[in-house]
C-alpha cells in the first residue's frame, strides 16, 4: 500500500486518488490472501508496479488454484439481498476496486499458477 502510494505521489496523482490506489491494492492483497491462498500461511502474496509514462499498473499474484473469474464478479451486491438473508454477506471487494482504479481485471497466463489480478490507473501526459 505505502509504495503504491509513494509511487503514485511521484506520478503526481492527487492525495484522494492516491487514496482510493491504496484502498484498491489493499483490498486486491487481502483477496488474494483469502480467496486465492485460502489464509494458508505458507503460501505467498507477490506485488508488482510498473511505472510508465501514462499508467501505473499494479499486479497482485496468489499462489491460489486459478481459474476464471466471471465479469459478474465486478457487479455491486445485492444489499437488500444479503439484509434479508438470501444472499450471504460480503462481495463488495472487487466493487470497490474497480470503482478506485480506471481498469481492473483477472489476467489469464497458462505458464503460471494461480491467480493475477491487474490494476491500472491512466496518469496525466506530463506527469
Amino acid at each position: 500500500m505505502a509504495v503504491a502510494g509513494e509511487l503514485a505521489q511521484l506520478a503526481r496523482l492527487d492525495p484522494e486518488r492516491i487514496e482510493e490506489l491504496q484502498t484498491a491494492v489493499a483490498e486486491a492483497c487481502l483477496n488474494a490472501m483469502k480467496h486465492g491462498n485460502e489464509m494458508a500461511a505458507d503460501s505467498l502474496v507477490e506485488v508488482e508496479i510498473e511505472v510508465a509514462e501514462t499508467r501505473l499498473s499494479i499486479d497482485v499474484r496468489d499462489e491460489g488454484r486459478g481459474g476464471a473469474v466471471p465479469e459478474t464478479a465486478f457487479d455491486p451486491p445485492d444489499l437488500a439481498a444479503q439484509m434479508s438473508g438470501l444472499q450471504p454477506a460480503g462481495g463488495m471487494g472487487l466493487f470497490v476496486i474497480r470503482s478506485f482504479v480506471d481498469s481492473a481485471t483477472f489476467i489469464d497466463d497458462p505458464d503460471r499458477e494461480g491467480n493475477q489480478f491487474r490494476m491500472i490507473i491512466h496518469l496525466e501526459p506530463d506527469a
